[in-house]
């Protein structure tokens, strides 16, 4: 029996930046210097990005506080700080995703649960996000608990990868993952060509995915299993080249993100050969849906290029990008759950290949193969997302 993902849902903060109103913020930040705005105003703009997330409420008009003063001057507080808001907002943001992938009428609820692995490379606290998920959702306090941590952007393939072996070695488990990232804890005003495109692009949010092979006890009752997603095979691989372009290390002013502009031309020159262990011989153009994790605008413009894809193939990435920003490991799990839910409203028998990516420290490529198919059920529930981001908008009214 496959082993497959049964539901995905996504939380996001309450508080909404508009790129241009935090560009301008940037921009105007002193000691920058002409070439810093310069730089300020190209990433940002480039970006693709309309709205992100973000946990730091004085980044809301007229807002001041740890990170921004009355001045609109971007502070610099010490790593201890960001990462006490990490500890409140990161348990918040990951039981609201986690609860809403347990509500979602998959035919899986807390008492099924038998794993739980959090994904994070934003912050620490112990006992962690997983433990606070069993306390929170109910679950039972014998759930064996795994954190994968401190892997970057690419986090969500591992812990997809454990949740699959978990199910293969026990067909009756059921396993809760569940990513959680709070980025903008750690953006820093800086005239560093590097920290100003991590600047640009990260931002906030979390996503939970149930990952199991048993089919629901009651399939008739699983409204939101119309659609589900496989999970065939995965490779990983490492570039030759790339190791300091993208990186992520513990500063006394918070976590020190390196994404270098080196990126996309790296990604262009071995996408290709990262794919092969996967693809084993099959050609790209077999694959019908592709969900390409979008590090960056220039990211998606590279990858498509390469591999010959459409726009309506690269368009949940770059939705969930322009609306969202790089959420690191959680941002793929919010592009496979617009793509479920394009499944479930456009089936077709015997289900579609799904190939998604994601890059990260190293620079590592990690990739999976999956297929998405009907469920048990006919429908999937509409409005996707809706209700989860209900929040303000920096300069509108709350």
């Amino acid at each position: 029996m496959a082993v497959s993902v049964r539901t995905i849902r996504t939380a996001v903060p309450a508080t909404v930046i508009r790129q241009e109103q935090v560009r301008d913020l940037f921009a105007a930040q002193p000691g920058l210097g002409r070439l810093g705005e310069r730089l300020v105003a190209t990433s940002f703009d480039a970006s693709g990005i309309d709205t992100r997330h973000t946990v730091v409420t004085d980044f809301e008009e007229g807002g001041h506080g740890v990170f921004i003063d009355a001045e609109r001057t971007l502070l610099a507080p010490g790593t201890a700080a960001r990462n006490e808001l990490y500890t409140v907002e990161a348990a918040e943001l990951a039981v609201r995703a986690a609860r809403e992938a347990l509500d979602a009428g998959s035919g899986f609820g807390a008492a099924d649960v038998t794993h739980v692995i959090t994904v994070s490379c934003t912050g620490f606290f112990s006992p962690g996000p997983d433990y606070v998920l069993v306390r929170r959702l109910g679950l039972d306090p014998g759930v064996q608990r795994f954190h994968v941590g401190f892997m970057g952007c690419y986090a969500a393939f591992p812990a997809l990868k454990m949740a699959k072996a978990f199910c293969d070695a026990d067909p009756s488990a059921v396993v809760l993952v569940v990513s959680v990232e709070l980025c903008t804890l750690h953006v820093r005003s800086s005239s560093d060509p590097d920290q100003i495109v991590a600047s640009s692009v990260f931002a906030d949010g979390a996503a939970a995915a149930l990952v199991t092979a048993r089919e629901p006890a009651d399939a008739d009752a699983a409204a939101g299993g119309s659609a589900v997603l496989d999970l065939d095979s995965f490779s990983t691989t490492l570039t030759p080249v790339g190791e300091d372009a993208m990186a992520w290390t513990i500063g006394d002013h918070g976590f020190e993100m390196v994404l270098s502009s080196y990126v996309p031309k790296i990604i262009d020159e071995h996408i290709t050969g990262a794919l092969e262990p996967l693809l084993a011989g099959t050609s790209s153009s077999a694959v019908e849906r592709w969900a390409v994790h979008p590090g960056g605008r220039s990211i998606l413009d590279r990858v498509q290029a390469k591999l010959g894809l459409s726009d309506e193939q690269l368009a949940p990435s770059r939705e969930v990008l322009r609306r969202y920003g790089n959420m690191s490991s959680a941002t793929i799990l919010f592009v496979l759950e617009r793509i479920l839910a394009d499944a479930a409203a456009h089936p077709v028998a015997g289900g579609e290949q799904v190939c998604a990516m994601a890059f990260g420290p190293g620079l590592t490529v990690e990739t999976g193969l999956f297929t998405a198919r009907p469920g048990s059920a006919a429908r999937l529930a509409a409005g996707i997302g809706a209700g989860r981001e209900a929040g303000r908008t920096v300069g509108e009214a709350a």
